[in-house]
C-alpha cells in the first residue's frame, strides 16, 4: 500500500478519520499531531497586517524605475 495522508481528529476517546477509508487490521500508522489553528480573529489580524505592509511597500508614492537602471537584462522576461 502506498503512503497516504488522511485527515483525522481526536474526539477525546479515539482517533477518528474525517473521511471514510478502508483499513485492514494491523495496518501500520504514523500519527502526526498538528498545532492548534489560530483563532479567526488572530488570522484576520495577520491578514490585515500583511495587507497593510504590502500597501506600504507598493504604495501610490512608489517611484517608477526605468529599465536604464538594470545592470543585466533578463531576456527570458516578457516586458509589459
Amino acid at each position: 500500500m502506498p503512503i497516504l495522508t488522511l485527515p483525522a481528529h481526536f474526539d477525546g476517546n479515539r482517533i477518528c478519520l474525517d473521511e471514510p477509508f478502508s483499513l485492514q487490521p494491523n495496518t501500520n500508522l504514523i500519527i502526526t499531531i498538528l498545532p492548534r489553528q489560530e483563532s479567526n480573529n488572530e488570522h484576520r489580524d495577520w491578514l490585515q497586517l500583511s495587507s497593510q505592509k504590502l500597501e506600504d511597500a507598493y504604495g501610490k508614492n512608489e517611484p517608477e524605475y526605468s529599465s536604464s537602471l538594470l545592470k543585466e537584462v533578463n531576456h527570458n522576461y516578457e516586458t509589459r
